[in-house]
């Protein structure tokens, strides 16, 4: 059973390719190939420079395994709110939320240790504090825990939809209607590991609520409800729909190094320990808002 598997899509050298298209690094993929790992179209692949063409079948059949440790870094973050149980980030597009094979360092969580003295352990050494993610080209809110307590009532609230999240993203074309209501269930796209996709199998439920904000000459500018939080879910579904998230180098076509034009613009909870209700909104970028 391979570990990773993918369809080309351009020419390219191996190693390159899978550089550019999967977590693996280039030394990765040359220790890979020494270790007769690697494979093109079943055949293994034996030098970093083999070329691969569109609809070639890669395979690799082995992990690089990688000791990743979160250590605190001097990185400017803005916070938006903090008491003793939570705080509240507006994350800015390109930040990683936590560390990973491909993003040892540099990341949100790297930022708030350097910060905050409390922050939850519940998810581990490599996620304090964090109750829920957002892509890293996507910007805007979300909520970190410093106790366990309200790390919880978070997670509870966040399974149970009490908590709301907005996005506002600019999508391609003109949507056909004012109010779109996608109800299509996500998974692993069994094509392209990196990728999710509609589909009926290894899936769950996913509900986007659409809203038609401004119509632009070629461009769309929508508000995006969420009633689910699977990987991808606002990304894969705009995508399905014809309507992809304009930048988007996964689901759409990249375009500059801001990618995709996604933004948690406003996000509506309960306190964890006071009950009290709290919104907070993030102003939507100008990449976003002024296309």
């Amino acid at each position: 059973m391979p570990k990773y598997e993918t369809t080309v899509k351009y020419e390219e050298r191996i190693d390159k390719y899978l550089g550019d298209n999967s977590n693996f690094s280039r030394s990765d993929i040359k220790k890979l190939i020494a270790g007769h790992a690697v494979f093109s179209n079943n055949i293994e692949v034996r030098k970093a420079n083999f070329k691969v063409r569109e609809g070639d079948i890669l395979k690799v059949t082995d992990v690089i395994k990688k000791e990743i440790n979160a250590l605190p870094e001097d990185i400017k973050i803005d916070v938006v709110y903090e008491d003793e149980h939570i705080i509240v980030i507006n994350k800015a597009s390109g930040m990683v939320v936590h560390p990973a094979p491909g993003h040892p360092g540099g990341t949100l969580v790297n930022a708030l240790l350097f910060r905050f003295k409390d922050l939850s352990d519940i998810n581990g050494p490599i996620r304090p504090g964090i109750v829920h993610r957002i892509d890293k080209d996507t910007s805007g809110l979300l909520v970190v825990a410093k106790t366990n307590e309200a790390h919880q009532k978070l997670a509870e609230d966040l399974k149970d939809h009490k908590i709301e999240r907005t996005y506002y993203a600019l999508v391609k074309g003109h949507l056909e209607d004012k109010i779109t209501h996608i109800d299509l269930p996500i998974g692993r796209d069994p094509k392209h590991r990196q990728r999710m996709c509609v589909i009926r199998e290894n899936s769950k439920e996913a509900v986007t609520h659409v809203y038609v904000e401004k119509i632009n000459e070629e461009s769309t500018l929508v508000r995006c409800e969420l009633e689910t939080g699977r990987t991808h879910q606002i990304r894969v579904h705009l995508a399905y729909i014809k309507h992809p998230i304009i930048g988007d180098p996964l689901y759409g076509t990249k375009i500059d190094d801001f990618n995709q034009r996604l933004h948690a613009a406003r996000l509506k909870l309960n306190h964890p320990i006071t009950e009290k209700e709290m919104v907070f909104e993030s102003k939507i970028p100008k990449e976003i808002r002024n296309s």
